[in-house]
């Protein structure tokens, strides 16, 4: 059977909860709450005032008024505390402490057929959600063979997982994720990028007929009235040669660095770079240092 999982012991959940809980995160985030529920989650991010990304996330339901954020563990602690200094104002509280759910990925043809047994049903469009009282289930691709699973620690359901699909190391999911050119906050990016430089307004994690959010002067400025200098691409690694997460790019004979390594795993990894370096070619460690060979994201990005 087609179809494998991977515990992702690297993301990790902020809950929120309250009345005023989607009130207070459409107001401090890129996204539109109005769309989360009990039908679909929705991938967003937040930014400080001058648009810088704090955290990127996926927001999904798990009861009535209580929400989680989806985000990498190493910057949950942080995005806590920026989220904190304004949700004293709202009825809703934070949680950065719990780890009561695991964050699952799961991925195959036969994926969906697998977790339709266990679970009773599998959402089958891009964010659409299925939930119960131990799990909430949400498809993250439009082909209905890509899921991520929030699931109880004390759900009997884990070992089902085991009787039909094939788990596989965390660094598969993510480099599946790069593949797919999601780009994701780490703790060593967290408030260096603009939302665009990374693809978040080709990713869909910025609404843009929404109201007004932290941050959102900058980001509506450079989407209406700017332009980008830079972007993300997918990038194969060298053989031999890793990438840590803000490690400085450079081109050929030049000093100073024009872009960063954003995520990577394996053999491949996400950049952001200048469009001028771009063309010319990228090199890790220096400007004499081993060069990247650049890819195909399966999204177009246009010339800025």
């Amino acid at each position: 059977m087609d179809s494998h999982y991977s515990l992702l012991e690297q993301e990790a959940l902020l809950h929120i909860a309250g009345p005023d809980t989607l009130t207070f995160l459409q107001g401090q985030t890129t996204c539109d709450t109005a769309q989360v529920g009990e039908q679909r989650g929705v991938l967003g991010a937040y930014c400080t005032p001058q648009g810088r990304v704090v955290c990127d996330f996926l927001l999904a339901q798990l009861a009535p008024e209580h929400f989680a954020l989806r985000m990498r563990r190493d910057i949950r602690d942080h995005a806590a505390q920026v989220f904190g200094k304004y949700i004293v104002f709202s009825k809703a509280e934070l949680d950065a402490t719990r780890d009561d759910w695991l964050v699952l990925g799961i991925w195959g043809a036969d994926a969906a057929a697998a977790l339709a047994d266990i679970f009773g049903a599998a959402p089958g469009a891009a964010w659409e959600r299925s939930a119960g009282e131990d799990h909430v289930l949400l498809c993250s691709d439009d082909r209905g063979a890509q899921f991520e699973l929030l699931l109880a620690t004390d759900s009997p359901r884990r070992a089902a997982l085991d009787e039909v699909m094939q788990q596989a190391p965390e660094s598969a999911w993510r480099e599946r994720q790069i593949a797919a050119g999601v780009a994701r906050i780490e703790a060593a990016t967290v408030e260096q990028f603009v939302p665009q430089v990374l693809n978040y307004d080709l990713t869909g994690h910025i609404s843009f007929s929404k109201g007004c959010y932290t941050g959102q002067e900058v980001v509506a400025r450079l989407h209406y009235r700017g332009k980008s200098k830079r972007r993300t691409h997918l990038a194969q690694l060298p053989a031999g040669h890793a990438a840590a997460a803000g490690a400085p790019l450079y081109s050929a004979g030049g000093e100073q660095a024009v872009g960063d390594v954003v995520n990577s795993a394996g053999a491949l990894a996400l950049v952001s770079a200048t469009h001028e370096a771009v063309a010319t070619g990228l090199h890790l460690e220096g400007p004499a240092g081993p060069a990247l060979t650049l890819g195909e994201l399966p999204y177009a990005i246009a010339a800025d």
